[in-house]
């Protein structure tokens, strides 16, 4: 059981750097990554021109039980935007303009990688 916690650990891990790199290549600037608070962790915040965004990444090596977008609930959603708050909390500075996005990673072992970047979607 640990080595199949530990590689999906390292599958997150490697779809969280595939989907800052993309991000990085669209023109955001990643600002932090995995940031912690007792409600939970956010995967990547970002700055696209005047924006500050929150996104969630979710990576899997096949579509086999899903595309990885679809792991992201609505309850998922509220959660990452209560983190959002919190986030903006902890740091100084006027944060008026947020947005929450979510980033599909699909990661075979020696394939071709697809990403998927969903802007705004709470």
């Amino acid at each position: 059981m640990a080595t199949r916690t530990r590689a999906k650990d390292d599958l997150g891990r490697r779809g969280e750097m595939l989907a800052a790199a993309f991000l990085e290549g669209a023109g955001l600037t990643i600002v932090e990554r995995n940031w912690r608070c007792p409600q939970g962790e956010i995967d990547l915040i970002a700055r696209d021109a005047g924006e500050l965004v929150f996104v969630e990444v979710k990576t899997r090596t096949s579509v086999a039980f899903g595309h990885p977008l679809e792991a992201i609930t609505v309850q998922k959603l509220a959660r990452l935007r209560r983190l959002a708050a919190a986030w903006c909390e902890a740091h100084d500075g006027p944060h008026h303009d947020v947005r929450i996005d979510a980033v599909g990673v699909i990661a075979p072992a020696g394939g071709p990688v697809e990403i998927e970047h969903l802007r705004a979607v709470f």
